[in-house]
């Protein structure tokens, strides 16, 4: 079953943030996944969570939640990790698409 990862994030570091950008697709595509969609939010409806701020967001496809889990622990990311910390504060969280 196909499954989307979604990524909150809030940047804090522009430069580490383009080091992280151009390095973290390779990954993606090393576990049989894409970059769908990077987009700015333009409006919160509503926070009832109190999620914390964010300001961009990035929606990754795989072919199932297992890939979706080997990447996201996968030696290539996990090396992109300190990168990563430095460039955003990231809610990330993986959703499995049901047919309507």
């Amino acid at each position: 079953m196909p499954v989307k990862v979604i990524g909150l994030i809030e940047l804090t570091d522009q430069a580490a943030f383009e080091q992280y950008r151009s390095q973290v697709g390779q990954t993606v595509a090393l576990y049989k996944g894409s970059i769908h969609a990077r987009g700015i939010v333009n409006e919160l409806f509503w926070n009832e969570l109190d999620c914390a701020p964010f300001s961009t967001f990035v929606e990754l496809h795989f072919s199932s939640k297992e890939d979706a889990h080997a990447w996201a622990h996968s030696p290539e990311y996990q090396a992109l990790v300190a990168t990563r910390n430095q460039a955003m504060k990231l809610t990330l969280f993986s959703a499995s698409i049901q047919a309507m």
